[in-house]
């Protein structure tokens, strides 16, 4: 074909028509690709909270899974796949505490232990300590603070994503040290009182397997060794 005065290529029809077949299957190849480097439903989050995440890259939780992160500093991680009967559990357990705050709180607590019993078995957790650091010599089996942290924040963010929080929201973690009176630095999840605003840790790193966690104002935990 001859086009002002050059040639110009030509295809048969049959020879477009495998043309446009192999770029329709790159095309699903790479969106199915993306689709699968991308969490499904990843929930809002604030800056502070989202940082928990991306300075370890691992994804934030979903409404159907979340990043389980243990071996200090998360440098072992195990994803938590939420099944129906995970998600029933866990609105039973949230059902005790609909008549106040205090109640919420206190079925807060029921729900931490409920995940150390779910994962404890799954990534050898069941035989982790309280306040574990390098010094246990046992990383593959405990939590350090930044483990607990993570963790709790996420169930948190899941358990709000769920509805199933009524009195509280999901708060930024928290940071305490001060080494001039000889206080060493600890992190925790935080909830946020929705009527008072007051803020609460919700601190699983200096409780045994299967102990509740610490649940105490920020103001007082701040304090605390």
């Amino acid at each position: 074909m001859i086009f002002f005065g050059k040639p110009v290529l030509t295809f048969p029809d049959h020879a477009l028509a495998g043309t446009r077949k192999v770029l329709a299957f790159c095309c699903f190849a790479l969106g199915s690709t993306l689709a699968a480097t991308v969490p499904a439903s990843a929930l809002e989050l604030t800056e502070p909270q989202a940082a928990l995440y991306t300075t370890v890259s691992i994804f934030p939780p979903s409404a159907a899974k979340m990043t389980v992160c243990y071996g200090f500093v998360c440098r072992r991680r195990e994803i938590l796949d939420f099944t129906a009967a995970d998600r029933a559990a866990l609105t039973k357990i949230l059902g005790s505490g609909r008549a106040s705050a205090a109640a919420e709180r206190a079925a807060v607590q029921k729900a931490v232990i409920w995940f150390d019993r779910r994962m404890g078995p799954v990534i050898g957790t069941a035989k982790r300590v309280a306040k574990a650091d390098f010094r246990y010599f046992d990383a593959p089996h405990n939590y350090d603070c930044w483990d607990t942290t993570r963790n709790t924040t996420s169930l948190l963010l899941v358990l709000q994503e769920w509805r199933l929080l009524r009195y509280h929201v999901v708060g930024n973690p928290h940071y305490r040290g001060n080494a001039l009176v000889l206080q060493t630095p600890h992190n925790t999840a935080v909830l946020v009182d929705r009527g008072t605003k007051i803020e609460w840790a919700v601190d699983l790193w200096p409780r045994g397997y299967l102990q509740p966690p610490d649940v105490m104002p920020i103001t007082r935990w701040v304090t605390e060794d």
